[in-house]
């Protein structure tokens, strides 16, 4: 990005240092590539653009220098010396820890996104780091980072381009809250630097950030977001992650270096590996606080009897299943189970079989896994993960409400579960992370230039979160405890950008039947003037393909005002009657899910 330029005739000089070349020119600092000739090596020159306006400026400048100085981290370029010519101060750097960025886009004009996202990945890192130590960057560049052959990234200029503050000012007093502010504002660069890089041009058509940043809302008019037409195609977290650090909405950017980074961090773990990033802190947690905290206490009551006649088994699975935590435990235990005996392709979600399969000490057992409610969640955590599981309980009586006449209501009811097992995790393990996608899908206020502005779907804001979406993750818990391929694709939701088509098998009845059941619960949690035409968009995606019309589905969320003489739908877990329609002839896939096999 910068103006270089070949040195001079005749040779410029700085104090010792002979100038050989202009790295980086922006508003706040310069870049020199010079020769040291006490010790006979290249070296990299980092100055403020203007020179301290007072003894007691200069005296902080340095002080704040030498404090980044003792900062050590493997992704901070450690200072080759620290010093002032005339009053110009500078920080050296040994020309050998690689070339800059700048220097790297210059012959690979177009990195792979994968590699852009390594090296701010490093970035933010060494940031913060730095950060939180009390420093701030303020003029970070393409020519402030330092790439070697190995792709090891390293940010010098650290306390370079320090606030200009009158001569009298006392620097102690404005210093910490400098920083703070600086430090987000370096985080925004970072995101410019990664739109820089991933579109392959500089962002605004300008070269130094600074001025972007003054071009940009709220100062400016600007928009920054990742345009379409890349060198490579971007996938869709790591662009919504990109365009997230610049939003036009303040409160909707990265305020701190170690959240862009974990977002950035949580995207390519997953996408080297399939189950990295997030998803492995999630598993880490599972072995140490398990999947949800119990909600029954009264379990032994049921469990005391030695036999295991069907009236006891029907009370104790109707128990069960008001327990969502039991309910997956006993899925997962029984699942299993069935693996580890040679039976890998079968599943049992009918919590009667499963009980009747793993017997009442191994219910006992089951409920004496899990920990009380509410784990270790602080008392506001709590009540969200209390409202999430109540709204996936009633898309689980929804989905058995519209199920198709011969289909089991347990099931349906426990694929509609998992369908949001994702969710349900991610409030008990990362409560933070929950709170910061419910504030990305909040649409922003209106203005007179966007008067109905963009939100944020809850997909992109995962990514822009955890750098992957929460059915991924629900998916990595499910293959993680043993379940079939089978089932794995029944718990996907229907993506909302996908059509939907005929159902072509039972796995696809039920699948659909759960995502329809989960989208029209979405669409209530929506303002008040936008439910109703949410549950009719919602009614007319899947009513082709399930036989559905607008009638069916308003009873279904309205069970209590069904017409006189009609039965409400049963709730989770409660024995039904079989319906009135002709009987279907079961499949092998309802028998083995109901564990008739």
């Amino acid at each position: 990005m910068s103006d270089t330029s070949p040195a001079s005739t005749p040779l410029r000089t700085f104090g010792r240092f002979e100038l050989r070349a202009l790295l980086s020119k922006s508003a706040r600092s310069l870049i020199w590539r010079v020769y040291d000739a006490r010790h006979g090596q290249e070296l990299m020159l980092c100055m403020p653009r203007e020179k301290p306006n007072s003894t007691p400026a200069l005296e902080h400048w340095l002080r704040m220098a030498q404090g980044a100085e003792r900062v050590q981290h493997p992704n901070l370029a450690p200072p080759f010396e620290i010093g002032q010519v005339e009053n110009w101060p500078y920080v050296a750097y040994d020309r050998a820890l690689g070339e800059t960025l700048d220097e790297r886009l210059a012959r690979q004009t177009a990195p792979l996104p994968i590699d852009a996202a390594g090296w701010v990945a490093q970035l933010l890192e060494g940031l913060a780091f730095a950060h939180e130590a009390g420093h701030a960057h303020r003029d970070l560049q393409t020519a402030t980072l330092l790439i070697d052959a190995s792709d090891k990234v390293r940010l010098m200029g650290l306390e370079v381009a320090q606030e200009v503050f009158p001569a009298t000012v006392d620097f102690n007093a404005v210093t910490r809250r400098a920083v703070r502010e600086s430090a987000e504002e370096d985080v925004l660069c970072v995101g410019l630097l990664l739109n820089r890089i991933l579109s392959g041009k500089p962002v605004l058509e300008e070269n130094d950030l600074q001025h972007v940043v003054q071009q940009m809302q709220p100062i400016g008019r600007e928009m920054v977001r990742l345009g379409w037409e890349t060198p490579h195609p971007i996938p869709d977290p790591l662009r919504a992650i990109c365009n997230r650090a610049t939003d036009r909405q303040l409160r909707q950017r990265y305020h701190l270096a170690r959240s862009f980074w974990r977002a950035l961090d949580g995207w390519r773990q997953a996408a080297a590996h399939d189950d990295g990033g997030p998803i492995v802190l999630l598993l880490d947690k599972l072995q140490r606080q398990g999947h949800l905290p119990t909600t029954t206490t009264g379990i032994h009551r049921f469990t005391a009897g030695s036999g295991l006649e069907a009236q006891h088994a029907s009370a104790l699975s109707d128990l069960v299943l008001k327990d969502m935590a039991l309910s997956l435990e006993l899925v997962r235990r029984v699942n299993n189970a069935l693996k580890l005996s040679g039976h890998a392709g079968e599943t049992v979600l009918n919590m009667q079989r499963a009980i009747q399969m793993i017997g009442l000490d191994g219910v006992q057992l089951a409920a004496n896994a899990l920990k009380p409610w509410p784990g270790p969640l602080a008392p506001v955590a709590a009540e969200m993960l209390r409202q999430v599981m109540a709204r996936v309980v009633k898309a689980g009586q929804v989905a058995q409400a519209l199920r198709p006449a011969g289909y089991d209501g347990e099931v349906v009811y426990l694929i509609t579960v998992m369908q949001n097992l994702g969710r349900l995790l991610l409030q008990y393990h990362f409560p933070d992370d929950a709170q910061q996608i419910r504030q990305l899908m909040v649409p922003p206020e209106p203005t007179e230039e966007l008067p109905n502005p963009p939100t944020l779907s809850e997909q992109a804001a995962a990514y822009a979160v955890l750098g992957c979406d929460l059915d991924a993750l629900g998916a990595a818990v499910a293959r993680h405890w043993g379940l079939g391929d089978e089932l794995l694709q029944m718990i996907r939701r229907q993506p909302l950008d996908a059509p939907v088509h005929p159902p072509r098998s039972d796995a696809d009845t039920l699948r659909l039947t759960s995502s329809l059941a989960n989208e029209l619960l979405d669409a209530l949690a929506l303002p008040e003037a936008r439910r109703r035409p949410g549950v009719e968009a919602a009614t007319r995606r899947y009513a082709k393909a399930l036989g559905l019309g607008l009638r069916e589905v308003m009873e279904a969320l309205n069970p209590g005002a069904a017409r006189p003489g009609q039965t409400p739908p049963a709730p989770a877990g409660a024995r039904t009657a079989a319906p009135a329609t002709p009987a279907v002839a079961p499949s092998p896939l309802r028998s083995r899910l109901a564990g008739r096999g």
